[in-house]
C-alpha cells in the first residue's frame, strides 16, 4: 500500500536538480521536477493539492520546499519525507534516514509523520539540521544568557527539541566547547562570510542574525 492509497493522504515525489537518476527508480507514482532550492513558482501550486511532499535532493533542496510550506502556513496540513541525494547530508543523520536510498524512499512515502520542532530565522529562512559560522567576533545570547562575548573560532547551531543548540568552540589549539541550549540563539558581530545555513552559503556577509523556535512545528518522516 502506497501513501497515495492510504486514508485519503495524497503524496506527491518533488525531484530537485540533484536528484539525477533516482526518479526512474521509483515506479508509478506522481512526481514533479523542480530546480535547485525550489521556490514559489514550483511548491506553491502543490500545496492544497497535496497532504505529502516527499523531497529528493539536498538539505538545502529541503530547506527551501519548507520555506514555502512556513510562508504559506500549510505546515499544519503538510507532512514532508526527504530522500538525500548527497553524501554529505547533515538532515538524514538527523532524521535517522536510511543510508541506502530506496529504503529512505520507502520511509518517506510510507512512514509515519511526527511533529519536529521548526527552527526559523529573522531572514525568513529555516534551519533544518546544522548552521555554523567561523572566526566570529562579536556577542551571542540563548535567550537571556551570554553564549559569548568577544572572539570564537566557531559557532554551530542545531535543532533542539527546546529549540535550538548552539555549540561555541574557543581556542585555536587547546579548543573549548560549550553548548547552550534554549528558544532563540543570536549574534551580533563584525562582517562574516563564513555563514552556512544546511550546507548552502549565505550570499552576503552578515553582522547579526536570529535563530528560534518556530509557534508551529514540522510534521517530518523519520526513522
Amino acid at each position: 500500500m502506497t501513501v497515495t492509497e492510504d486514508a485519503g493522504v495524497r503524496g506527491i515525489v518533488v525531484a530537485c536538480a540533484a536528484a539525477a537518476d533516482l526518479p526512474a527508480r521509483l515506479g508509478d507514482v506522481p512526481l514533479v521536477h523542480a530546480g535547485a532550492r525550489p521556490g514559489k513558482a514550483e511548491i506553491d501550486l502543490l500545496l492544497g493539492e497535496y497532504d505529502r511532499l516527499v523531497v529528493l535532493g539536498t538539505d538545502g533542496d529541503l530547506a527551501a520546499v519548507v520555506v514555502r510550506l512556513m510562508r504559506r502556513e500549510a505546515l499544519p496540513g503538510v507532512s514532508v519525507g526527504f530522500v538525500p541525494t548527497e553524501p554529505g547530508s547533515r538532515v538524514g543523520p538527523a532524521w535517522r534516514l536510511p543510508a541506502d536510498p530506496d529504503e529512505a524512499f520507502a520511509l518517506a512515502w510510507k512512514g509515519d509523520d511526527v511533529a519536529v520542532p521548526l527552527v526559523r530565522d529573522d531572514s525568513g529562512g529555516v534551519l533544518l539540521a546544522h548552521a555554523r559560522l567561523r572566526d566570529v567576533k562579536g556577542q551571542a545570547y540563548c535567550d537571556e544568557q551570554v553564549a559569548f562575548d568577544g572572539s570564537v573560532t566557531g559557532v554551530e547551531v542545531t535543532p533542539d527539541d527546546t529549540g535550538v543548540a548552539a555549540r561555541v568552540t574557543r581556542g585555536r589549539f587547546l579548543k573549548r566547547s560549550s553548548t547552550y541550549r534554549g528558544r532563540a540563539f543570536q549574534i551580533g558581530c563584525v562582517p562574516t562570510s563564513s555563514l552556512v545555513i544546511d550546507g548552502v552559503p549565505h550570499p552576503r556577509p552578515v553582522t547579526r542574525w536570529t535563530w528560534y523556535r518556530h509557534l508551529t512545528d514540522l510534521r517530518a518522516v523519520r526513522g
